[in-house]
């Protein structure tokens, strides 16, 4: 597996095959449940600072097989989405939860707006900003992007069961959710569906607006239960999964003029 080939921003996220040639760019906003000191834990239990709420498990783990299997950078925050989630704007009240799921945050509990400012400039801004020189080199060197952002997902929401187990979200974009939902029956043990186990509505295509329909460029994003990639030998084998869908629809978009025409 790959090692980050550079640190940045005050450790807020890493770059992983920064000039990477595959046309995709992975990202990973969940990639950490990593509190920095400065945030005392959040007030959290241990196993609040753990869970799922914290992070996406498994995600980054799946990513970086990616990468390496694509030749394709990946940037990902080092940062736990109960500091900030940087697949939320600033003004959005689910950016530093109070509440989420049925874990509580104290730490985020009347933030005030100096407070607030300081998650997205050490944070937020970070990462966005990376994403932004990434993509601009990429253009500079004229190599095609598309935007794939990976994240996992509870089996268990508010004590529901969720029978998918693959989801492919997409935005006003759904380019490559639609080529990579033509390749599902390659799976066919798998359960995927668009737009699930979240979509538009939920607020979780925040990456995908600003990164990728922003710039032109076709994305999508990548949801796993995260009870599949419980072990590396799973999550290994998830990222041929996705990268079973992602191949020919990578190819059906370039065969119809580039994946950000």
């Amino acid at each position: 597996m790959q090692e980050s080939d550079s640190q940045a921003q005050g450790d807020a996220l890493e770059v992983v095959n920064r000039n990477g040639t595959s046309p995709v760019l992975l990202l990973c906003e969940h990639a950490s449940s990593n509190i920095p000191a400065r945030y005392d834990g959040l007030g959290l239990r241990e196993a609040d600072r753990l869970s799922h709420a914290a992070w996406d498990p498994g995600a980054r783990a799946v990513a970086l097989h990616m990468s390496k299997a694509l030749d394709a950078p990946l940037v990902a925050s080092t940062v736990s989405r109960l500091v900030y989630d940087c697949n939320r704007p600033p003004e959005a009240v689910s950016a530093m939860p109070e509440k989420s799921e049925l874990v509580v945050v104290p730490g985020n509990k009347n933030l005030t707006a100096e407070q607030r400012l300081e998650r997205v400039e050490t944070v937020y801004n970070p990462f966005c900003a990376t994403v932004s020189d990434v993509i601009k080199a990429r253009k500079e060197a004229g190599l095609q992007t598309m935007l794939v952002t990976m994240h996992s997902f509870t089996p268990v929401y508010f004590g529901k069961p969720r029978a998918v187990e693959i989801g492919i979200l997409h935005d006003d974009d759904s380019r490559l959710a639609d080529a990579m939902l033509a390749e599902a029956p390659a799976l066919p043990h798998r359960r995927v569906e668009r737009n699930e186990p979240y979509g538009p509505a939920d607020g979780v295509t925040h990456s995908l607006k600003i990164h990728g329909l922003a710039n032109g460029l076709a994305n999508v994003m990548i949801e796993i239960r995260n009870d599949l990639v419980a072990t590396p030998e799973q999550e290994e084998a998830m990222a041929e999964e996705m990268l079973t869908l992602l191949r020919p629809a990578l190819a059906a978009l370039a065969a119809e003029g580039g994946p950000d025409a």
